[in-house]
C-alpha cells in the first residue's frame, strides 16, 4: 500500500500531508523503505498486461 491512502490514526489527515510528527515520522519510514510498496495499482496493472503479451507472443513463435 502506498502511503497517500494512509490514514493517520494521531491526527486522522492523510499520512501524505504529513500534518503531525507522527504523520511526518511515518511517511518518512515509507519512502526510506521504498521497494515494491510505492508501485501504484496503475502500474502494477500495466506490469502484468505486459508480462502476458510476452508470453502470449511466445507462446506463439514456440508453437
Amino acid at each position: 500500500m502506498t502511503f497517500d491512502r494512509l490514514v493517520c490514526a494521531n491526527c486522522a489527515g492523510p499520512v501524505s500531508e504529513g500534518r503531525c510528527p507522527v504523520c511526518r515520522a511515518n511517511r518518512a519510514r515509507m519512502e526510506q523503505q521504498g521497494g515494491w510498496s510505492t508501485i501504484s495499482p496503475a502500474t502494477l496493472i500495466a506490469l502484468l498486461v505486459a508480462l502476458l503479451a510476452v508470453v502470449l507472443v511466445v507462446e506463439h513463435a514456440t508453437a
